[in-house]
């Protein structure tokens, strides 16, 4: 299928507002299904981004940086002066044309311009504003100064990461940046299929904080309700490890892992020895870990080692950069990454669709290229799209029944989405073998598969039912299910679930409409289909842990790439929905995680591409701002995140420093001068932290616009004024935890609830009798029947 009319986006208008990454991410998105996306730019220079290069590039006069062209490829430019009446009214004559507006203005600076949402709303009811801000668009922190680097010290995050001698050392690469843009993306989308419901648009305000607490920490809330202990700062052991010549990764998430990866290594008494199951004991010895580990990996080449630790099923991968990645077999024999418009490499969009067209990337405009051209098109009528699922309701998947075969994180937190926002989603587990995350950090009790943070925050609002798919009866089940389902998805292994007799071909002749996603790390062809891989894996071998941690020891960054993934399928999922609308016919999705992770890492390979620059960590400094980093206070264990992003913050800080002599030097007025100058620089703020307390001094360099966080530990969240005046948590009563505080979504839509998690998270089987019973018609006798023979039930068999 080729040309405009059939992508399945095709008649979706965007106005793009945005700068910088997480807007243009979102609605880079948006365009490569299709939409029309307008980016609205100023007459002084447009985007910032068009002048970035995060390795210092000269970009020449008239050119755009290559990362620009990457987020804005097939997008149209126009300049508009929002500052003058004539600009105004032509952009609220295109927003009475369009369907969303993407903006990341400071919050209040678009209803200062006369523009705001209710504004928009008299001149198109059904248009829907999505605003990305710090701290989102209300609340008492609202205006405060802030980047992402500070952002992840607020959630928990950078204090949690690094080694106990050293200085906690933040995520690389803006990720959080491209987190809020992902989670704008799927907003998008389900403020506009809301509206085509109700006639009626939202205002969807995106906080980066809270999307970072969502996709950087572990539900470190939820945890801290149930642990009293603070979080210890530590690392994986095992993890990145040098080999002979390069650097491999491991993942021991599990007790099996750690024995194997033991073995392997020939020592097997430590794999005998339980204590070192316990990761913050392994993270509290890694010196000498370490040195049992690293005469052996230092022996072997990196191909042999991952050939080895894939054989044994140990989840083992080499690690990516911005050279190595798109020479990759496996990327390579799946076509995952080209050369495009502007002559460098860039990743695919991270989803295929069995039956239909993405669209090829496009050239990225210039500044105010389509300006004429976009004007000419105002008063042009906007087409209405019908509902997606026929319905009326607010909620714009109230009515989408969902099967749900995840396990772990990404998958879990689509469905907990998808029930959010009315889907009926029901979670298939069993007996045999429950939802490992339901173990994960669970507190250990008679009943601990009820008590995980990560399997109760990611598997809100859900039903549950067990069945053993490994027997004809389970089986039998889960195809009823599905053959009065709109929706499956899973994220197993690539062979999985052709091995239990439900592969696409089974799905699709019991329902033809229905819509599969599958989420397999690695895809569902090409080399690496088979290896094991968990989201520490996929960090390792995108990118994304590469440019984190510190110099000679890269870090994963525990978090991000699940999430990301979850979002990416979950945007794809939509997309689908939205052809079958139009088709009636159901169709394959594949949403691979490691290609999610791929893209959020792809200013890596693009910069390599375009200018020849390796992208590497640098442990607290990075490419955005300087000074940038993470400072000791006067009392123990308590530290500071600063990040200088303008000059004008530089001098903010240059006058609350005293404004000494070597600050004057003008070579510091620019960010070059600073950086070159960042050691000196450093040694200064160190002297000027190490007299005060920590929060105080948050508060001074605040109040002078530097953005600055304390860096809280993930346990001490809570209490929080920005999260609890925004509404961020809903307290629910579960039955075994009783109540519970959980995060909800990282935005708010002006036309729903702020919490809008319909139930807590299942009870392991907790609606079997409801669900086989009620909906599916089996008696009491034969549900009795199934407990008895352990096809269904309520508690693990190993337990």
């Amino acid at each position: 299928m080729n040309g405009a009319s059939n992508w399945p986006l095709a008649g979706l208008r965007v106005l793009d507002l945005s700068s910088e990454i997480a807007g243009p991410w979102s609605t880079k998105m948006l365009v490569d299904a299709g939409a029309e996306v307008v980016k609205i730019e100023s007459p002084e220079g447009g985007d910032p981004l068009r002048r970035w290069s995060a390795s210092g590039a000269s970009i020449a006069e008239g050119e755009d940086g290559a990362l620009f062209q990457h987020l804005n490829a097939s997008k149209r430019s126009a300049v508009l002066d929002l500052e003058s009446e004539e600009g105004r009214a032509a952009f609220l004559d295109l927003a009475a044309g369009a369907d969303l507006v993407v903006e990341s203005f400071a919050p209040g600076e678009l209803e200062g311009l006369g523009l705001g949402f209710e504004t928009l709303q008299e001149r198109n009811p059904a248009l829907s504003l999505v605003s990305i801000s710090s701290w989102g668009g209300s609340g008492p922190w609202a205006s405060r100064a802030a980047t992402e680097f500070t952002l992840q010290a607020a959630t928990g995050s950078t204090a949690h990461r690094g080694l106990e001698e050293r200085v906690p050392v933040a995520a690389g690469g803006r990720v959080g940046e491209w987190v809020a843009g992902s989670f704008a993306a799927v907003g998008s989308m389900l403020a506009w299929l809301s509206a085509r419901n109700t006639g009626k648009g939202h205002h969807v305000d995106l906080s980066i904080f809270e999307a970072l607490l969502l996709s950087m920490t572990y539900f470190f809330d939820l945890a801290s309700q149930w642990r009293e202990e603070s979080l210890h700062r530590g690392i994986e052991v095992p993890s990145i490890e040098p080999a002979a010549d390069g650097w491999v990764g491991f993942c021991t998430i599990t007790g099996q892992q750690w024995k194997d990866f033991c073995s392997m290594l020939g020592e097997q008494e430590l794999g005998e020895d339980d204590r070192w199951l316990d990761g913050t004991l392994r993270s509290s010895e890694f010196a000498y870990l370490h040195g049992i580990i690293h005469r052996w990996t230092r022996e072997r080449s990196v191909d042999e080692i991952v050939e080895l630790g894939n054989l044994l099923r140990i989840p083992t991968a080499p690690i990516g950069d911005g050279r190595n990645l798109p020479e990759r077999d496996h990327f390579v024999e799946r076509g995952v990454y080209a050369t495009g418009p502007g002559g460098f490499v860039r990743p695919r969009p991270s989803y295929q669709l069995e039956k239909t067209a993405l669209r090829p990337f496009g050239p990225a405009p210039k500044l105010g290229e389509h300006t004429r051209e976009v004007l000419d098109e105002r008063g042009n009528e906007r087409r209405v799209a019908p509902s997606l699922l026929g319905g009326d309701s607010a909620l714009p998947l109230k009515g989408l029944r969902v099967v749900d075969l995840s396990t772990f994180w990404a998958g879990p937190i689509l469905g907990s989405i998808l029930s959010d926002m009315g889907a009926d989603v029901i979670k298939v587990e069993s007996i045999q073998r429950p939802d490992g995350m339901r173990f994960a950090g669970a507190i250990p009790t008679d009943r601990m598969w009820e008590w995980s943070p990560v399997f109760h925050g990611a598997n809100t609002g859900k039903r549950d039912v067990t069945l053993q798919l490994d027997s004809a009866e389970g089986l039998e089940q889960l195809k009823r299910l599905i053959a009065g389902s709109d929706v499956v998805f899973e994220n197993y292994s690539a062979r999985v679930v052709e091995n239990f007799g439900i592969g696409w071909e089974v799905v699709r002749e019991l329902n033809p409409r229905c819509v599969m996603l599958r989420m397999p790390a690695f895809g569902l062809d090409g080399p690496w289909r088979d290896r094991p891989g968990f989201a520490m894996t996929v960090e390792q071998v995108s990118g994304l842990a590469w440019m984190t941690g510190y110099p000679d020891l890269p870090l994963v960054m525990r978090g991000a790439c699940d999430p990301v993934g979850g979002l990416s399928a979950l945007f794809a999922l939509l997309v689908a929905l939205e052809e079958r609308s139009r088709t009636g016919e159901g169709q394959l999705v594949e949403a691979s995680l490691v290609e999610a992770a791929l893209n959020v890492a792809s200013e890596q390979v693009i910069e390599y591409s375009a200018y020849g620059a390796l992208l590497e960590r640098n442990g607290n400094r990075g490419p955005y701002a300087a000074p940038q980093g993470v400072y000791a206070c006067a009392e123990a264990g308590e530290h500071v995140a600063i990040a200088v992003a303008t000059d004008e913050q530089w001098r903010g800080l240059r006058s609350l420093l005293g404004d000494p002599e070597w600050a004057r030097d003008p070579a510091l007025d620019r960010a070059e001068g600073r950086r070159a100058a960042h050691d000196a620089i450093d040694a200064e703020i160190g002297k000027w932290l190490a007299s005060r307390k920590r929060d105080a001094a948050v508060e001074t360099l605040l109040g002078a616009g530097v953005p600055a966080n304390a860096l809280v530990n993930g346990h001490a969240v809570s209490p929080n004024p920005q999260l609890e005046a925004r509404g961020f948590f809903q307290h629910m009563e579960h039955p075994v935890t009783g109540k519970t505080r959980y995060p909800g979504l990282p935005m708010s839509f002006s036309g729903l609830a702020r919490g809008l998690h319909p139930s807590p998270p299942p009870l392991l089987g907790q609606h079997n009798d409801e669900v086989l019973g009620g909906e599916l018609g089996l008696g009491e006798d034969e549900l009795a029947d199934l407990r008895e023979r352990k096809v269904i039930g309520e508690r693990p068999t190993f337990m």
